[in-house]
């Protein structure tokens, strides 16, 4: 007898049990199953040795990378206690490594401020790894106990001859291996990735030391910062050009603590961080509403009190007080009472944090005002600047939009478009000039590739504000043909194109347009970096023919290796550098970089954010200095085309 589809009884109802449905549904619980979800794993225990450090229990705590991809954590913290839970009949141990949302985080009484929420991290760590190792010091003995996929592979056995190579009184040692069955895109972590998480939690926790070290290359790094987020404010503007010194406020109430630095730069972009005990809120919550409406008030009221606006006057309004803003916004609390919106903890959802950092915020500022009047000037001209650019910005678009070019159906002439509608299955080519252009147009298939020639330089946009972007016909006719606007018309469900390629000759102008494109993209269209859906096009560099074969080369050792593999009979052989895109026929360049069947993309993302804007400042910005520094330390890996 079979049971009808459309019948919903108790016989379809499954229980996972124990940790099974982390290993079923993994994202819900880390965000991804790629390598950001080993990253988010290592996270969560780290963030409990932080906890550690938090309670006042820790003062170090070291990450190791390890030959066989395994992660080791450690700390000088209390140690996970070892002692039998009586309800369950087994170790703490064992049921905070197995049990989810088991932990000493929900009453608050172990941890008045954590890292941690929901008592999931490392159980669920647990749950992904093939393999994990738990090694608690306390009582002067050794605990272990080690895992499988979330299994207990023995009960604890401790010991009181041990070495620690650590020689601590006390602490936790985590060893595991992110398992591939889940992580099918690789476990191996990179140093660079790992050390920009580390640092960040360094600098939210003053005087704790961070030792991160690389077993398969020696690398090692130590962090240890006594100016917390004042520090990180003046990292981020590093290379900038500063207004003023950071503006630092902390306030206490209620067991909430806020702290918040900011600083503006002379530049026209914004940066802004949330952090709730040591998480960082990528997608903000009410401590940065909180804020943002205190900033937006604050410097409001002070312009109305010294006289610079009278009353009738259009007010500033809170994206005039965003262009060259440095903040960090860090919020501490217990965590009995944290609310975070979603199981990866990124967004603050406590409402009654936004009044708490709206008053703080504001009457911190209306006291620095008060005793800094100079940065207060300061700020409020860089404040009317902005606002004076915005109604530029915006008589500009108006302007625009009155004679059509933003309006449907209004696509550049030079825009050749595709048939396919659906933005999923479309892409655009960006190309350099009319030659390539020409090929491009010719070699695509037009069924779902978009091509849009580019003639000459295009604006430096690391500087420019909205208006002369709009102004200037290039950038103008980009922004149409993607379909989505830009500033505060931003529309991202209205994107033509969800991959969006720069395909541009392989010299140092094209590589300069390149440049030019990135930086336009990073400043001003941010989205489409943070959501993968910009490339770089990869075209051959040589064309190389032994006898009657014909092969592409896209670097130079793949040129060697094509001829030591192709040439057994030592032919003649004859080699072509292209020069340009426009050098190739139609049926040459969709065949090397066009066919997706074929072609080679790079995918423009943006691991380190900090790191990112920093190099964007410095390379494309006003200041010579810094870029004359970077040269001169750089050019001998240079390769010159000449």
């Amino acid at each position: 007898m079979t049971t009808s589809p459309q019948k919903y009884t108790g016989e379809q109802i499954v229980v996972l049990e124990g940790l099974e449905p982390v290993r079923k549904r993994p994202a819900m619980y880390i965000g991804s199953t790629s390598l950001s979800g080993v990253y988010h794993c290592i996270k969560e225990i780290v963030d409990n040795s932080i906890d550690e450090a938090l309670a006042g229990f820790a003062k170090n705590i070291w990450v190791s990378l390890n030959q066989d991809d395994s992660v080791t954590v450690s700390d000088d913290g209390r140690g996970i206690p070892v002692d039998k839970i009586p309800k369950y009949g087994v170790s703490a141990l064992e049921i905070v490594m197995t049990k989810l949302h088991a932990g000493g985080k929900f009453d608050g009484k172990a941890y008045k401020i954590s890292g941690g929420l929901h008592g999931v991290g490392a159980s669920v760590v647990n749950a992904l790894a093939s393999q994990m190792e738990v090694k608690v010091y306390r009582d002067k003995k050794q605990y272990t106990q080690n895992y499988s996929r979330g299994n207990p592979q023995g009960p604890i056995t401790s010991t009181s001859k041990f070495t620690d190579p650590l020689k601590r009184v006390s602490g936790t040692t985590t060893t595991f291996v992110p398992d591939t069955q889940i992580f099918k895109e690789g476990i191996s972590v990179e140093f660079e990735m790992l050390k920009k998480s580390i640092k960040e939690r360094a600098y939210l926790i003053q005087k704790i030391f961070f030792h991160l070290f690389d077993a398969r290359t020696g690398r090692e790094t130590h962090y240890y910062f006594e100016g917390g987020i004042v520090a990180l404010i003046k990292t981020l503007n590093k290379n900038k050009v500063t207004l003023h010194d950071p503006i630092h406020i902390n306030k206490l109430e209620n067991e909430v603590e806020l702290e918040m630095a900011l600083q503006y730069n002379d530049g026209f972009s914004e940066n802004v961080e949330s952090f709730v005990n040591v998480t960082n809120t990528q997608e903000g919550g009410t401590h940065l509403t909180g804020f943002r409406m205190a900033l937006t008030r604050a410097i409001n009221d002070y312009a109305k009190k010294i006289g610079a606006v009278k009353n009738g006057d259009e007010g500033i309004l809170g994206e005039d007080t965003r262009e060259g803003l440095t903040a960090i916004v860090y919020i501490k609390m217990s965590s009995q009472n944290l609310q975070f919106e979603g199981q990866t903890k990124t967004k603050l959802g406590n409402n009654e944090i936004q009044p708490f950092v709206l008053t703080a915020v504001k009457e911190g500022l209306e006291t620095y005002f008060e005793e800094h009047p100079a940065d207060g000037r300061k700020i409020l001209e860089k404040v009317f600047l902005a606002a004076k650019a915005r109604l530029a910005a915006k008589a500009a678009k108006d302007a625009i939009i009155r004679k059509g070019a933003f309006e449907g159906g209004a696509l550049p002439g030079k825009l050749a478009d595709c048939q396919e509608r659906d933005p999923v299955h479309s892409e655009l080519f960006i190309v350099e000039g009319d030659s390539a252009g020409g090929s491009a147009k010719q070699g695509r298939d037009r069924k779902f590739q978009a091509i849009l020639p580019l003639r000459g330089k295009i604006l430096n946009t690391e500087r420019a504000r909205l208006d002369k972007i709009i102004e200037f016909e290039e950038l103008k006719a980009l922004v149409i043909a993607l379909g989505m606007g830009i500033g505060e018309t931003l529309t991202t469900n209205k994107l033509r194109y969800h991959r969006i390629i720069i395909m541009t000759d392989a010299d140092v102008d094209g590589e300069h347009i390149m440049t030019l494109l990135l930086t336009f993209f990073y400043r001003h269209l941010p989205y489409l970096v943070q959501n993968g859906h910009l490339y770089i096009a990869m075209p051959p560099l040589y064309k190389v023919q032994i006898g009657k074969q014909i092969f592409y080369a896209y670097t130079d050792p793949d040129k060697e290796q094509i001829i030591a593999k192709n040439n057994l009979q030592h032919l003649p052989v004859s080699l072509q550098r292209y020069k340009g895109l426009g050098e190739m026929n139609p049926d040459q360049l969709w065949e090397t970089t066009m066919n997706p069947d074929k072609r080679s993309l790079k995918q423009i993302t943006i691991a380190d954010a900090v790191a990112a804007d920093q190099t964007f400042t410095m390379l494309m910005g006003d200041e010579v200095p810094p870029r004359k520094r970077f040269i001169q330390t750089h050019a001998k890996l240079a390769t010159l085309d000449v």
